[in-house]
């Protein structure tokens, strides 16, 4: 009996020490505190972290950008708006784009409207250079970086606000390219050799401070090389391929074999004055020379196939790459000093020596 007690009082104690080792292994040592409480306190933020990051991705990396073009059925701003466009959401922008339909009392809406709703910047082709001065008091107003683009307005105008920056070409410089692509002709533009250069322009918005220098330096390229000149006549085309058309059509009726030089403002217009030119039985190149501005790619064509005498690049991407850089800068905080407001990209020379270089 008393072994049988004896064995019982053993079995006890073995159990009672089983447990208490299975107490001592669950409890919680200092060690074994501080982790948990770390994993709770870490989840949380790994959590929050990850939203930030997702909210980060959501949103812009450089805010709201307006850009207003002054109509998007031209031709060469059609190839400007789409190259800005892609380089802004390229770089994290949200961008809206908006058509002026050649309409400033409708742009000047716009402008105020994208004001209202608080962008962050704004690019802006103005459809008239005499209206800058409206714009440029509503932006300084509103204090928004602003980037005016292809119609620049005087220096007078750039200098009220120094948080504004116009990026375009030198319109002189076009204009000079085009007498000088007539100059390289074997006759200089006199084909008929009566000792004197007859022409028509067809000029863009007489307004627009482009068409003026274009239709200026074209001619003066010729009487600074010593070339007598005669301009049979000037109308505004608008820079519409159709009134070029028709302005081409009409002089050709008018003045007939005279006609031994048509400059263009711009391509558009030039292929409507092809359509026309050939229409009458005349052979640019031939008995005719014709220049055009932009370098669109259909323009580009036809001085390949010699229905061209030449045209100027206007460079588009360089443009739209440089326009958003300075937006950037004014954005950092960079403001530009009265008489360093332009900033100008080079127009390029097209021939047939080089044309095909520039076709996409």
């Amino acid at each position: 009996m008393k072994k049988i007690l004896a064995l019982i009082l053993a079995g006890c104690m073995v159990l009672s020490m089983a447990a208490c080792g299975g107490s001592e292994t669950a409890a919680p040592t200092e060690e074994n505190t501080a982790t948990t409480e770390e994993t709770k306190e870490e989840a949380p933020a790994e959590k929050a972290e990850e939203t930030a990051e997702e909210v980060a991705a959501e949103v812009p990396a450089g805010g709201k950008v307006g850009v207003c073009i002054y109509k998007f059925d031209d031709a060469f701003m059609t190839t400007y708006r789409n190259a800005l466009q892609a380089i802004l959401e390229e770089k994290g922008y949200e961008v809206s784009v908006v058509d002026g339909n050649n309409d400033q009392a409708k742009q000047t809406e716009q402008v105020n409207t994208f004001i209202t709703q608080g962008v962050d910047a704004l690019i802006i082709n103005p459809v008239m250079t005499s209206a800058a001065d409206t714009i440029i008091a509503a932006v300084k107003q509103a204090n928004i970086p602003t980037v005016l683009i292809n119609r620049e307005p005087t220096a007078e105008q750039m200098a009220a606000y120094d948080k504004l920056v116009y990026v375009g070409c030198d319109a002189a410089q076009s204009g000079t390219f085009q007498g000088e692509i007539i100059l390289e002709t074997e006759n200089k533009g006199d084909i008929n050799g009566d000792g004197k250069v007859s022409y028509i322009m067809i000029q863009g918005d007489p307004e627009n401070i482009d068409a003026q220098l274009r239709t200026e330096y074209s001619v003066k390229a010729l009487t600074d090389a010593g070339m007598e000149v005669e301009q049979l006549d000037l109308q505004r085309g608008d820079w519409d391929r159709n009134k070029g058309q028709e302005i081409a059509q009409n002089d050709l009726a008018k003045f007939g074999d005279q006609i031994e030089v048509v400059f263009c403002n711009n391509d558009d217009m030039a292929i409507g004055a092809l359509q026309a030119i050939q229409a009458a039985g005349r052979t640019v190149n031939e008995d005719i020379y014709l220049v055009g501005v932009d370098a669109l790619d259909a323009a580009l064509n036809e001085v390949v196939n010699g229905n061209l005498t030449g045209t100027v690049l206007n460079d588009a991407q360089s443009q739209a790459t440089q326009a958003v850089a300075c937006m950037e800068e004014l954005l950092g905080g960079k403001t530009y000093a009265e008489g360093e407001q332009s900033v100008y990209v080079d127009y390029v020379k097209v021939t047939p020596d080089n044309a095909s270089e520039f076709i996409k």
